[in-house]
């Protein structure tokens, strides 16, 4: 989802909690990035890896300049052969210490390893932030560890809020954590033109490849 399609989607979601929501959580991202200076792990479930926003990072990272924005994806399995930064496994969490940051992103239930690594993470100062798509009863235990939490329920058959997925509030978040960032320090009009001729690319390009 590129810039672009992310202001029609602000658009649509004038007037609704989702805005203000999922800026209020990029703020604790970022802050807690560019506070804590100890970097971003970025972890999913056994049945889910958050790979899209592990690449949107990366990529807001580049443009807000602040690189603290880029994670680190912690997998549950390494497949071998893969790149060094594709072959984090979850023994990283557990060496998570004080100023290190943790973002948890559950589409199902984190299930007991998981949890235990990341009661390790806080255990060790890591500041844990979970964004939670997993049912109310799944992501309890999950959301008590987290220092702050964004909930993406399931659709309630009677609810009368916008439901949005999770794939897409992970676009809003990794997208409202860029903007507000730090600008960079220098070059700002050739930063200008590079984001436009980015925008540009991202128009016209084919969907991206597996990060």
């Amino acid at each position: 989802m590129d810039a672009v399609r992310v202001a029609l989607l602000r658009e649509v979601l004038a007037g609704t909690e989702w805005l203000q929501d999922t800026r209020r959580f990029a703020g604790a991202l970022r802050a807690s990035v560019a506070r804590r200076h100890g970097g971003l792990l970025l972890v999913g479930t056994e049945g889910y890896e958050p790979w899209h926003l592990a690449a949107h990072l990366d990529d807001e990272a580049a443009w807000s300049g602040l690189p603290e924005l880029s994670p680190t994806l912690v997998r549950h399995r390494v497949p071998p052969g893969v790149p060094a930064h594709l072959s984090v496994g979850l023994g990283r969490l557990e060496a998570a210490r004080r100023g290190e940051t943790l973002l948890v992103v559950t589409a199902d239930e984190p299930g007991d390893g998981l949890l235990e690594r990341v009661h390790d993470a806080r255990r060790g100062g890591a500041t844990v932030l979970s964004l939670d798509g997993a049912p109310a009863e799944a992501g309890a235990e999950l959301r008590a560890l987290a220092h702050d939490q964004l909930a993406v329920p399931p659709p309630a058959p009677c609810s009368t809020r916008t439901e949005l997925d999770l794939d897409t509030v992970q676009h809003l978040v990794s997208a409202a954590a860029g903007e507000n960032g730090l600008p960079a320090p220098r070059g700002g009009r050739r930063r200008f033109r590079d984001r436009l001729a980015r925008l540009a690319d991202q128009l016209t390009a084919p969907p991206p490849p597996r990060w």
